[in-house]
């Protein structure tokens, strides 16, 4: 029951998301809405494909996508007063996906943990659904992923997967072992966010060459007199 309502706060909170990227991209209607399907269900889509969990995520739950839509639709109306609160449009975004990143990163873990896969596949599960809608999401909107920037993005899903796991086979109850993965993990992304916490970065700059030492240099032509 508590997974079942924690989906749905993730559902909505990642369609926010989605909208809200739209919206800064200055989207129609139904932008919004595509764009608010991809961090809300593009994810377990991948996850569903991958691990041949069929029927897919929003074939088996058509109600889904409906929910999606009205959130999106609602976060056109609500934006205003979001921003009215707190002017920082960086803040917000960061905050509700760090809540979704955690929450479906926790429903990835226990999908392949109920197909009968061991912790590599669903750390893996848990990254593609936590993670990878909204890399769909941040590539339809022309930017490049969070999860390939400075971000301890991907690692977040795998130490949740980890610590659900973990507690897991500690023999704690199911409802205690999300409340305990869901407070530790987003705390840990809020902490990664506000103290900019990341991986190395690979900065690489090429030299810049003239056109002229791009080009071959050609031999030059003999001149031939006319005898």
């Amino acid at each position: 029951m508590l997974l079942e309502v924690l989906f749905y706060i993730g559902l909505i909170v990642e369609a926010m998301t989605g909208a809200l990227s739209a919206g800064r991209e200055k989207m129609d209607i139904f932008g919004v809405i595509v764009i608010a399907f991809m961090p809300a269900l593009g994810g377990g889509l991948m996850r569903d494909i991958i691990l041949g969990n069929y029927p897919v995520n929003f074939i088996a739950n058509p109600h889904w996508v409906l929910i999606v839509a009205v959130t999106a639709l609602a976060t056109i109306f609500i934006a205003p007063l979001i921003t009215h609160f707190n002017r920082s449009f960086r803040t917000v975004f960061l905050v509700l996906d760090g809540l979704g990143l955690i929450l479906f990163s926790i429903f990835g873990t226990q999908i392949a943990l109920e197909m009968g896969f061991g912790l590599t596949v669903a750390s893996i599960s848990a990254i593609l659904t936590g993670a990878f809608g909204g890399v769909l999401r941040d590539i339809l909107c022309n930017r490049i992923p969070l999860i390939f920037q400075k971000e301890l993005y991907a690692f977040i899903a795998f130490f949740t997967a980890c610590l659900y796991i973990g507690l897991q086979h500690l023999g704690l109850s199911i409802n205690l072992t999300v409340m305990i993965t869901l407070t530790v993990g987003f705390i840990f992304r809020l902490l990664a966010i506000y103290f900019s916490w990341g991986f190395p970065v690979f900065d690489y700059h090429e030299e810049e060459m003239s056109p002229k030492e791009i080009m071959p240099r050609l031999p030059k032509r003999r001149k031939y007199k006319e005898k």
